[in-house]
Parts: structure tokens; C-alpha cells; sequence
């Protein structure tokens, strides 16, 4: 029972060390895409958010048939600020004359209550399920807002440097239920997280004010 209880500890003690990694570099990823604001997220997209999925090193590697896959935290917004945040996965895979593998940053930014919405089903994939488009960049507020009122999702990848719209039509964003019962202690449900009725645990405290010092609501929408 002692080796269990050992086994069981250093189980657990992983599995935060594993999400307080994953919690620190989607902060990162925001600070890092936002420091360069003339090639980042669009004020009118920061403005408009209604939840964030920020995916740190997703990976795509192809031999013919090609696979994506990769781990992320998203937030929302409610009345109270950003919501504390739950885990999620994003996955897709292809087929045809394909080689190779890279590693990218990916922010999901979801625009209405429409994508809210799928936030809180427990998989959907983008393309299908919920209407996603390739984000705009820089200043360009017409192409912004253009952007926001044809989409549920809008996609933004990092990759070398280059910051950029993606097209991720296909893959599914999904519940990871196991790494948001780790973060809690307990199986809570996505849509109480994100409706705010959790509070931020102290190790995501970072990562939200971080998503709340640049998804703003702007003057003009005040």
C-alpha cells in the first residue's frame, strides 16, 4: 500500500509538472505573437473574442499520410473576465503525396456565442461542426472585421518566426477530460469552467491575465 501511495503521488506530481508547462508556454505564445503588434492579432479580433485556445507545439508529420495532433488550454470570456481554463486536444490527419514534419504554435480565437457554444461540446471538428477561417494579421481593421462575421473560429499559427492566418478545416478540437480532472481534482464540466463558476487555479493565474491584458474590449466597443 506505501509503494501505491508513493506510485500514486509521483503520478500526480507528473501530471501538473505537465500542465504547468503547457499552461506556460500558451502564455508565452501570446507575449511572444503579441510583442510585435504591426504582425499580430488584429484589435477588432482582440476586441470581439469570446474564447481563446492557444495549442503550443502542435505537430504535423506526413509519410503519405499525413497526422496532426496537439495539446492546449482555452479560456472564455464572461461577465467576471476570463474564465479559468480547461484542456483541450486538436487532431486532423490527411492523405496523398506528402513528407516531412514541422512544429507550429497555434491560437484558435472564437468569435460569437456561436463558437462559445461549440467550446462546450465535447468534440467538433472545424470546417464542419463550427465554420473556421485563416485569421487576419497586422492593422488591416477592415479585413478584421470582414473575417469575424463570416466565422465561428478564426486560426492563427507561429512557425519559424512566421506569424500567420491557417486553414485547419478538418481537424477536431476535443475535450481532454483527463487533464482537466487533474488541473481540478475532480471531473468538473467544461461548460462550468468556462461560464466562470470555477476559480482560476493559482498555477493558470498567469496564462489568464496574460489572454485578459490583450483580449480587451476596445474603447470603441465600450
Amino acid at each position: 500500500m506505501a509503494l501505491l501511495s508513493t506510485t500514486t503521488l509521483a503520478a500526480v506530481g507528473q501530471d501538473h509538472a505537465k500542465l504547468d508547462e503547457r499552461l506556460t508556454s500558451a502564455q508565452a505564445v501570446i507575449q511572444e505573437i503579441m510583442a510585435i503588434p504591426d504582425k499580430g492579432i488584429p484589435q477588432s479580433i482582440l476586441a470581439g473574442a469570446s474564447c481563446v485556445v492557444v495549442v503550443p507545439s502542435y505537430k504535423k508529420g506526413a509519410f503519405v499520410i499525413g497526422a496532426q495532433y496537439g495539446q492546449g488550454v482555452a479560456t472564455c470570456r464572461t461577465q467576471n473576465g476570463w474564465s479559468a481554463p480547461v484542456f483541450v486536444r486538436l487532431e486532423g490527419g490527411s492523405f496523398g503525396w506528402q513528407i516531412g514534419g514541422q512544429t507550429t504554435d497555434l491560437i484558435l480565437v472564437a468569435m460569437n456565442q456561436r463558437g462559445l457554444q461549440d467550446m462546450l461540446k465535447s468534440k467538433f471538428k472545424l470546417g464542419a461542426d463550427a465554420a473556421a477561417s485563416a485569421g487576419p494579421v497586422g492593422r488591416n481593421a477592415q479585413a478584421a472585421t470582414d473575417a469575424s462575421m463570416r466565422a465561428e473560429f478564426l486560426t492563427y499559427s507561429r512557425s519559424q518566426g512566421l506569424f500567420a492566418g491557417l486553414d485547419l478545416t478538418g481537424t477536431v478540437l476535443s475535450q481532454n477530460a483527463d487533464d482537466t480532472r487533474a488541473e481540478y481534482g475532480a471531473d468538473v464540466p467544461f461548460e462550468v469552467v468556462l461560464h466562470g463558476n470555477k476559480p482560476v487555479p493559482e498555477n493558470a493565474r498567469a496564462f489568464v491575465r496574460t489572454v485578459a491584458h490583450f483580449f480587451v474590449v476596445s474603447k470603441n466597443n465600450q
